[in-house]
């Protein structure tokens, strides 16, 4: 049972996923577009002077920062007014962790073209299954789940990534 299911079956209907088809074209310029940025030219950057693991969590936080002036336009619940800090440290904390899975397959790889096909697919997914009909509280508390869902992966799967050179 996915994270939405299991929301929309114990804690209320809106909950349920919403199926945007049309999502993907949103996420195809920006993934491929920011992709050069992030991982054909931050990180390889980065990288020389922090540790990778550290490297690719700055630059989550980075990635998430980038996003500051349109975070308040996401979602079916915009705009957040009083929930926009927690929604945006949430969204941060998202796509920190998404960043050290990206800059996993990036340094197994060397493909830019893998890590900006992980970005749209990350992106798409936000954007088709989003619950719709949400007040700013629920997606909200929806973020923080997934992002701890996030970040349950990522302290998981660490030892994994920061041993590897």
């Amino acid at each position: 049972m996915s994270e939405q299911a299991a929301l929309a079956r114990l804690v209320s209907p809106v909950f349920r996923p919403n199926l945007f088809i049309l999502g993907i074209s949103f996420a195809v310029m920006p993934g491929f577009l920011e992709e050069f940025g992030w991982m054909g030219f931050a990180y390889p950057h980065m990288s020389k002077f922090v540790q990778p693991f550290r490297a690719a969590l700055l630059l989550g936080v980075l990635w998430g920062l980038w996003h500051a002036p349109v975070v308040d336009y996401l979602g079916a619940a915009a705009p957040r007014r009083r929930y926009w800090l927690p929604f945006f440290l949430a969204f941060i904390a998202i796509v920190s962790a998404v960043r050290v899975l990206i800059v996993w397959v990036y340094r197994h790889t060397q493909s830019l073209l893998l890590a900006q096909l992980m970005h749209v697919s990350f992106t798409a997914s936000l954007v088709m299954f989003d619950p719709a009909r949400l007040s700013p509280a629920q997606e909200t508390f929806w973020y923080a789940l997934y992002a701890a869902l996030w970040l349950i992966v990522l302290i998981w799967i660490r030892p994994a990534l920061s041993g590897d050179r």
